[in-house]
């Protein structure tokens, strides 16, 4: 199929009016403005979309876990409903995929739902109940889910439908490519998640690959090395585990280890396997070429406000934020529920980790880290969820290994509480082993480079 996207020279060559420029530029400053300009607010650094997430939370407060028990078990039922009435408004579409899937999603949805009701009424399983396992779900994570995938699904459109994509993956094409082999939309990808939070990085991914701008593999290494945590939350991180001071060098050191593992990991398997081929719906390539007649930043500019004319409309846009809306509260918060969940119940009522973590004791002693033996189970427990890590560090004397440990936790990226619920959740093509082989890539390449950093430059 030949691409038909708004890239032929001839399009990019054309003029454009001023309302044409007016309508890439304000919907995408807006975009900007809500998703890559932070903020200071006290003593946290945070962004617009987040302060609007962060001022409904605080509205809804105690609220907020009661609700997120109404979704999960309203996303049960929806779903038994459909499948036993069969509705003709969800035969195909968005509500077809939403609604119709198969026994081990369902299974998933069921879970989570279970796991939400025991929590919420202190009934069943200690090991589910727990303050430290369903709670944690509960009452700490589904608040922020709900009202941060809330906004966001709502108001990403200002930062993907009106051209800023393609003024950016135009300005930055060239770079990306050599360095790490992907297009130069991407870089909005990692700027959004370090601004904003992965998960909204992980979104972003999603919704361009299903739209033709990824490759199956450019998707998966996007998803799975740009989706970095906040600033916000790394803060968060180095006030938890007494490292306020240290901030700086923090962010630095993960940072740069984060960019060395994206270079190094999308080159080795799993990755370096995935095919560039194309999500089939969309069946060809919405390519990134620039016109040799133009100057970069003018051609940016075309492409972009080519883009913004052939947005959706205003009934377009809203239609389609509630779909996403419905799809993250019906369909992905119930698989973050039930894998979060379970992860945490294996990290903490079980020996699993600290079993796994044996063969690191002599890595990590190898590498000078003081208190190796107390750190290793340190090292791994992050793939069943980011924070797991610093709440272990806070019981390590040593300064630096409580920073190596905070620094190792923000680069592996990959957890099962949230940013591996949401690459199995979506059409993105990554099964549960090869985010496995994943983390612990770049485990092996990012601890090194942390150590280095620690012992050379800051202690």
């Amino acid at each position: 199929m030949t691409p038909t996207d708004t890239t032929h020279d001839t399009a990019a060559q054309a003029p454009f009016d001023r309302g044409s420029l007016l309508k890439f530029i304000l919907p995408s400053a807006l975009g900007v403005a809500l998703f890559l300009v932070p903020f200071q607010v006290g003593d946290t650094i945070n962004i617009g979309m987040g302060l609007m997430a962060d001022g409904l939370k605080a509205l809804l407060g105690s609220a907020l876990p009661a609700i997120a028990v109404v979704v999960l078990v309203l996303s049960v039922m929806a779903t038994t409903w459909v499948k036993l009435t069969r509705p003709r408004w969800a035969e195909r579409g968005v509500l077809h995929d939403m609604f119709h899937v198969g026994p081990v999603w369902f299974g998933m949805r069921l879970l989570g739902a279970a796991f939400a009701l025991m929590t919420f009424f202190q009934f069943g399983p200690e090991f589910v109940i727990a303050s430290f396992t369903g709670g944690v779900m509960l009452n700490d994570l589904a608040p922020v889910l709900l009202t941060f995938f809330f906004f966001a699904a709502l108001l990403l459109p200002f930062l993907v439908e009106f051209g800023f994509m393609e003024f950016i993956g135009s300005l930055v094409r060239k770079p990306f490519r050599i360095i790490f082999n992907l297009p130069g939309r991407s870089a909005i990808d990692a700027t959004a998640s370090w601004m904003g939070s992965g998960t909204v990085g992980v979104l972003i991914t999603t919704q361009q690959y299903e739209q033709g701008y990824y490759s199956r593999r450019e998707a998966a290494v996007i998803a799975t090395n740009f989706s970095i945590v906040s600033i916000a939350f790394s803060l968060l991180i180095t006030s938890f585990v007494d490292l306020n001071h240290m901030f700086v060098p923090f962010y630095f050191t993960v940072v740069v280890a984060g960019l060395i593992a994206a270079v190094i990991v999308p080159r080795l398997p799993p990755l370096s396997r995935k095919p560039d081929s194309y999500y089939e719906p969309v069946g060809c390539q919405l390519k990134e070429k620039r016109s040799e007649e133009m100057g970069l930043l003018r051609y940016s500019l075309t492409q972009a406000v080519r883009r913004a004319e052939h947005a959706p409309g205003p009934r377009e846009l809203a239609r389609n934020a509630l779909f996403n809306v419905a799809d993250i509260f019906l369909a992905l918060l119930p698989l973050v529920f039930a894998i979060g969940t379970v992860a945490l119940i294996l990290a903490e009522f079980t020996p699993l980790f600290t079993w796994l973590s044996y063969p690191m004791v002599p890595v990590l002693e190898l590498l000078r880290i003081p208190e190796a033996e107390a750190a290793a189970p340190a090292t791994l427990v992050g793939f069943a969820d980011m924070f797991l890590p610093a709440v272990l560090a806070t019981n390590i004397d040593s300064e630096l290994t409580r920073f190596v440990i905070a620094c190792l936790s923000l680069t592996q990226l990959i957890y099962m509480s949230e940013i591996g619920a949401l690459l199995l959740k979506s059409k993105i093509p990554l099964k549960v082993w090869e985010l496995v082989a994943i983390f612990l890539l770049r485990t092996a390449i990012t601890l090194p480079i942390i150590a280095f950093m620690a012992h050379t430059f800051f202690y």
